[in-house]
């Protein structure tokens, strides 16, 4: 799974961002950013993660293993912090060769090096963060079934639900209500312009720390 999931990162991103003649193609763009890729990238990850997380907890109940797992000297909050660790280094693992666009684009720029490293590091940082809050979600959803396959739909529409609901229905009703402020989007957007709002930290650590209690009372009525 591991693999697989890193493989279809890549690849996809490749196809999109080099390969594709479409709007999301840097070399069409005509300027040295990155902002296709850190479009894309929560959208491929909505369906990622929760394929990476999907079997966390949900194969544990299917196969009997969780009354094993909970006899052993571990707490469940050391249960829960190292299946989320293990899931998020997967997911850091898959970015990491991302590293190489910044370099291409960067020697892609005119004069060299004209990129805005502010945004870029913003951008990075916004997409850590995200990813850690779709893992959590992953993780909560896994342990409300034993099905992997209800776990994973169940994570896909969480996620999309809060990286783009709040977004759509402020768009709907009325610009003027802060309900962007309740989603995901706008607090990516707002750290990948390079400024680093202690607003959107909170409300990261805060949505993650929610969904990680949520799975803690899970496994305490297991």
């Amino acid at each position: 799974m591991a693999y697989l999931v890193i493989g279809v990162f890549l690849f996809i991103n490749g196809l999109f961002l080099w390969i594709f003649k479409s709007d999301f193609n840097i070399l069409n763009a005509g300027y040295s950013d990155l902002n296709s890729f850190f479009f894309l990238t929560p959208w491929f990850f909505l369906l990622l993660i929760p394929a990476i997380t999907m079997k966390s907890f949900a194969d544990e109940f299917n196969k009997g293993t969780m009354e094993l797992l909970k006899t052993k000297p571990i707490s469940d909050w050391e249960i829960i912090m190292g299946k989320f660790s293990a899931s998020m280094l997967l997911v850091v693992v898959a970015l990491t060769p991302t590293f190489t666009y910044v370099f291409t684009v960067y020697q892609l720029g005119n004069p060299v090096g004209n990129i805005d490293f502010g945004s870029t590091i913003g951008s990075y940082t916004g997409l850590f963060f995200l990813t850690a809050t779709y893992t959590a979600i992953g993780l909560f959803t896994s342990s409300l079934a034993k099905s992997q396959i209800v776990a994973f739909i169940s994570g896909v529409l969480i996620t999309f639900s809060l990286y783009e609901g709040f977004d759509a229905i402020s768009t709907l009703i009325s610009n003027d209500l802060p309900l962007k402020q309740l989603g995901i989007k706008e607090h990516f957007k707002s750290i990948s312009r390079g400024v680093i709002d202690t607003r959107d930290i909170v409300y990261f650590i805060s949505t993650i720390a929610f969904f990680l209690y949520l799975t803690k009372i899970r496994l305490d009525n297991e």
